[in-house]
């Protein structure tokens, strides 16, 4: 097997200590030489490490994606000047029965060697920048749903069912209601005459959610769950300010996937925190799909397909492209238009195969916007009826030219006609119990 990289080193990361291994050109022509070594994964040591492959002319290492641990290495590794492919573990199994950290690095610097191991993507240090925010956001968000949660289950146990009655626990009305219940009020009628807008047509029932057994423990633990989500709030719209700062190099970008139907401008950051932007790096759309986990699995054998689950990807970009096919579904958008249509074809129960499906399409749609540097054009919630009419047509001169294969004169009649043309063929009435 021809030798792609002489000079190579492979590196098993772990979080106290490295292995590395330099395999170099031996004394002999056609000779390998394997040099094994440990360190520590303190920054002055990764630096040692780092200037002692310099020294032995390595010019390539790999090493596989391990948690975060590879991070520090990686920037020790790219500050002097060696070129490093951080590859996926899966994709660099050992065979059985040989599995040492010693091993491990010597197998990974042979791979290398050949130029067997496929780099990941590896974002640069600003799409990183806005990358960390945007996933930090999304942590944040969860959080503050979380704390949401906590408090109804607390109300659920004081008997207090404001979400019964109002869409919106934490509301205007709800908050209101909450507030006053912490504050000490218990008269159902007071609570419910706190409500605004639409929801003061329902005085009554509200009043009947309001009356429970509310003490003093559950106004403490609700007072707690408030001040951690307004704080979760808070450190949210800091959070998007800074989002907001990071994405500005790529606010031109942003502004043309916006225009994708279901796309807003959280979503939109995350496409290009995720994907950096440069569509130069996945071949076609299909590549980008598969690397997000949107692309459908493959499960052949002896020419029979199974079910196969959708491959594991980006999870963050996977999640924000699904949120996104779901908002899809209220817009009259050829997407939407889509997500209607598999909807009924799954059947009831199956949307979450349709809103998958969608964020496929969405996605590859990001491509093309990302790729050709173009806004979205929308074709029209009528694209798939105008599509089906041409296929309607072909579907009619398909079955006439069987049947006129077969012998048969066919005379098409209009769907508005009422009765055949005199000499058409009309088949014999089907006898009872038989297929007609």
């Amino acid at each position: 097997m021809d030798i792609v990289h002489p000079r190579v080193a492979g590196i098993d990361v772990h979080k106290k200590i490295i292995w590395v291994a330099v395999r170099l050109p031996g004394e002999r022509p056609g000779e390998r030489k394997v040099i094994t070594r440990s360190f520590r994964t303190f920054w002055r040591s990764l630096q040692k490490m780092a200037a002692w492959l310099a020294e032995l002319g390595v010019t390539d290492a790999a090493m596989e994606s391990t948690g975060v641990y590879w991070w520090p290495v990686y920037h020790a590794l790219a500050q002097a000047g060696i070129v490093v492919c951080v590859c996926n573990a899966a994709h660099m199994r050992n065979v059985p029965g040989r599995k040492t950290d010693l091993r491990d690095c010597q197998w990974i610097a042979e791979l290398h060697e050949h130029g067997l191991l496929r780099p990941s993507f590896i974002p640069s240090a600003e799409v990183s920048g806005l990358r960390q925010r945007t996933r930090y956001r999304k942590k944040l968000i969860e959080a503050r749903t979380s704390e949401g949660q906590r408090l109804s289950k607390v109300l659920e146990d004081a008997g207090i069912k404001i979400d019964s009655v109002a869409s919106e626990l934490l509301g205007k009305s709800g908050r209101a209601m909450i507030e006053a219940l912490i504050a000490g009020e218990r008269n159902p009628a007071v609570l419910a005459d706190m409500a605004k807008g639409v929801l003061r047509r329902k005085t009554d029932e509200l009043a009947m959610a309001c009356d429970g057994r509310f003490t003093a423990a559950h106004a403490q633990m609700c007072r707690l769950h408030l001040d951690a989500r307004d704080h979760l709030t808070a450190q949210i719209a800091g959070l998007d300010l800074l989002v907001a700062e990071a994405a500005a190099p790529f606010q031109r970008l942003i502004a043309r996937l916006v225009t994708i139907p279901g796309v807003g401008q959280r979503t939109a950051e995350i496409i290009v925190a995720e994907t950096g932007g440069d569509m130069t790096r996945f071949a076609t759309p299909a590549h980008l799909a598969a690397w997000a986990g949107l692309a459908p699995g493959d499960n052949e054998s002896a020419g029979k397909r199974k079910h196969a689950a959708a491959r594991k990807g980006d999870q963050h970009l996977r999640t924000a492209m699904v949120e996104s096919a779901w908002v899809t579904a209220r817009t009259r958008s050829r997407p939407g238009a889509r997500f209607r249509r598999l909807a009924r074809r799954f059947g009831r129960g199956n949307e979450k195969k349709a809103a998958v499906a969608v964020a496929h399409t969405l996605i590859c749609i990001a491509w093309a916007v990302m790729r050709y540097d173009g806004d979205y054009t929308e074709a029209g919630e009528d694209y798939y009826e105008q599509h089906d009419q041409r296929n309607h047509e072909h579907l009619v001169r398909h079955h006439q030219q069987a049947l006129a294969r077969l012998g048969y004169q066919v005379t098409l009649i209009p769907p508005g006609d009422p009765s055949p043309p005199p000499g058409t063929h009309t088949p014999p009435a089907a006898a009872p119990g038989q297929a007609a």
